[in-house]
């Protein structure tokens, strides 16, 4: 027969009068620690008592009840009690929830009263940021839940912030997959989906500091303290509906701003704005730029402007300011160190004073006629004005002739600006101002823009890719001659053949170029190929030595034209990533010479202009221009006057079978200016005029629609 297993009994419970209650001798808790008496009477105040107490009945010298009770477990509620008793918010009588164990036990009392604090299992953080938000999400203040708790309003929203990170990273921080510093990291950015995206990119690596998260996390984002920001201020980016997110859990200058975008056209429609003060001057250009390089003015010659006079209340602001300077520092000239307000009214007073001395210059009329200005943004944030400047082809303009008042700019110009003033052309980084640009481009015809120059020679490249792989003689001369150079002319510039073979690939395309006729027939020819070659290396060795000559040779030539760079790309004038001026024109020479070789011609690949791929890209006196060359001045004629996009459609309708091509598709014949910028020593010259400028789609497309709303 089994044995029934014995059953526990529990300690009864029973309201006690507060007043039959003593604080047992034999309670561990002897330190002060976590929440204060105080404070956990207020908390009893506002939610009642919400654990009762431990009790045991104290007895007489004969093992008789007293009729009080000891709490061994729970001094820290008793002492509580005792506090509200005291400030009379209790009566001393009040019944108290009590948990009674029996006199004699077995167990010691100091045993309960240990046992009651080490089994305490504390709260795991992620369970308090949770309450504390779902305590939010019902309506509770930060600053109530922050009274209720007795903490500061700084760390409820410390905490509500770590519970607002993404329920996935949550998961992993409870399993103990990550800790506190690191989930802290994570909160500079309420994206959830970056927030995943930095884990599952680091959380197998060595380095996941949160210094390393935070970096992370901001890359995209712009500091506050950056001088964009300064120059902007965040209350004009926030306004603009711009976000500025803060670390609530380290200093972060300011926090970070997330929209770039917006804040990169904000800073350009402020820096704009101060050039067009700056052009009421009469200045004949104005540059704008966020910040200019080291060097920006060499070439040019600096005006000597006449400083302005001080009037007498600035004289007299200046000696004051002087003799409160000297005053203070023969005050502390023995002090060791200086007073905080002392040294800060120091440099006041200094910063004023140089305020002062950095005297606005006037200049001559006739000289600001022919000088311009430089507008951009100083390291503080504050705005910059250099002025003064003349550029080495305004320095022979011819003075004004005639009597009759007339500036040195000429005429006057419409609009509101005044008579005998020019009008200033504000750049930004080299390109004119939609303004500006309107009125250039009704008349002279401007180089082609960047992307449009890059799509253009994408075409040509896979073209010239298709035709070296045609012609292996061509390939192989072309690959002799790139490892030639690298072995005797290490240190040559680089041309338009990478012997590695590495594969270009084109940033900027037309959509037609993947279904174009060079395209098709590389892809037809890299699968043929594809079939045969083995993977294997020690295969593909076997293989490539079996083959016969004209196999070899064939091959040869389709991986050399992978090799094909005649791409057009904006030069870096800086050295760095990119491209050179120099290296550039020895590309885009050595892909003439290619073209040459192997007898390239875009019209017989297929290439012929549309409004997607030229015609509705380029601005109307281009579209003449190409009529003109390709189909007589009578058909440029008959088109002149129509709109922009009706001159497109037309324009491509009267070139489709005319064989005319843009400058950057057309063949440049030997012994050009151009050609003879193949070679290593020779000076770099200037890039042909269609690709000397800097303008982008998005800033031709808002000139077109100045243009056609003109019309």
């Amino acid at each position: 027969m089994a044995t029934a297993t014995p059953k526990i009994t529990l300690s009864s419970s029973r309201d006690i009068p507060f007043n039959k209650l003593v604080l047992s001798q034999s309670n561990v808790r002897r330190v002060k620690a976590g929440v204060s008496v105080e404070e956990l009477a207020e908390s009893i105040v506002r939610r009642g008592l919400i654990q009762s107490l431990h009790v045991r009945p104290v007895v007489d010298a004969e093992g008789k009840e007293t009729g009080t009770f000891e709490v061994p477990a729970g001094g820290r509620r008793y002492r509580a009690l005792e506090l509200l008793v005291k400030q009379k918010l209790l009566n001393k009588t009040a019944p108290v929830p009590c948990v009674v164990s029996e006199a004699g036990a077995d167990i010691l009392i100091d045993e309960v009263s240990l046992a009651e604090n080490v089994e305490r299992a504390p709260l795991h953080p992620l369970d308090q940021f949770r309450a504390f938000q779902a305590m939010g999400e019902k309506g509770m203040t930060e600053e109530e839940i922050a009274a209720a708790f007795f903490v500061d309003v700084k760390v409820v929203k410390q905490r509500l912030r770590l519970a607002s990170v993404s329920p996935a990273l949550l998961d992993i921080y409870a399993e103990d997959g990550m800790t506190l510093e690191q989930l802290m990291a994570f909160t500079v950015s309420e994206d959830h989906a970056r927030q995943q995206q930095v884990w599952e990119a680091i959380k197998d690596g060595w380095q996941k500091e949160p210094y390393y998260i935070r970096r992370l996390m901001t890359e995209t984002t712009v500091r506050a303290s950056d001088k964009r920001a300064a120059f902007v201020g965040l209350a004009a980016y926030e306004d603009a509906g711009g976000y500025v997110l803060r670390d609530l859990f380290q200093s972060d200058d300011g926090g970070w701003l997330q929209d770039a975008v917006l804040l990169d056209r904000l800073v350009t429609e402020k820096l704009k704005a101060e050039a067009e003060t700056v052009a009421a001057e009469g200045w004949k250009w104005i540059e704008i730029a966020v910040t200019f390089p080291y060097g920006h003015d060499h070439g040019l010659r600096e005006l000597a402007g006449t400083t302005v006079d001080l009037t007498e209340e600035e004289r007299a602001t200046r000696e004051a300011l002087r003799d409160e300077y000297d005053r203070l520092e023969a005050e502390y000239s023995e002090a060791d160190e200086l007073p905080d307000e002392v040294d800060q009214r120091l440099g006041e007073i200094e910063e004023a004073l140089e305020a002062l001395d950095r005297r606005p210059m006037t200049y001559a009329p006739e000289q600001m006629a022919r000088a311009g200005a430089f507008v951009s943004i100083h390291s503080d944030g504050t705005l910059l004005v250099e002025r003064g400047y003349v550029r080495p082809g305004d320095e022979a303009t011819a003075e004004p002739e005639g009597d009759d008042g007339a500036d040195a700019a000429g005429t006057a110009t419409e609009g509101d600006q005044p008579a005998g003033v020019q009008r200033a052309v504000i750049t930004v980084g080299g390109s004119p101002t939609e303004a500006d640009e309107e009125e250039d481009e009704v008349e002279t015809i401007r180089p082609l823009p960047d992307r449009l120059v890059s799509e253009l020679t994408a075409h040509r490249t896979l073209a010239l890719r298709d035709a070296v792989a045609m012609n292996p003689h061509v390939a192989m001369t072309a690959l002799l001659h790139r490892l030639v150079t690298d072995s005797f002319l290490p240190h040559s510039t680089r041309g338009c053949i990478e012997a590695q073979v590495r594969d270009v690939h084109f940033p900027a395309q037309a959509e037609d170029l993947r279904d174009s006729a060079s395209a098709r027939a590389v892809a037809k020819r890299h699968e043929r190929w594809g079939d045969d070659i083995p993977a294997d290396d020690a295969a593909l060795w076997d293989w490539l030595a079996d083959l016969d000559d004209e196999s070899r040779m064939e091959l040869l030539a389709h991986c050399v034209s992978f090799g094909v760079n005649a791409l057009y790309e904006k030069p870096n004038p800086y050295g760095g990533m990119g491209v050179s001026q120099h290296g550039l024109e020895v590309r885009l020479a050595q892909a003439d010479r290619l073209a040459r070789a192997t007898g390239l011609d875009m019209v017989a690949v297929g290439w012929r202009p549309t409004v997607a791929n030229y015609l509705g890209r380029v601005t109307k006196p281009r579209i003449l221009e190409a009529v003109r060359e390709g189909a007589g001045e009578r058909a440029a004629e008959l088109i002149d006057h129509l709109k922009k996009d009706d001159m497109a459609k037309e324009a491509e309708r009267l070139l489709a079978e005319t064989g005319w091509l843009p400058e950057p598709l057309r063949m440049i014949d030997p012994g050009t200016e151009t050609d003879a910028m193949a070679s290593a020593d020779v000076e770099a010259d200037d890039l042909p005029e269609f690709l000397a400028g800097d303008s982008e789609d998005e800033d031709l497309a808002e000139e077109e629609q100045h243009m056609v709303a003109a019309e």
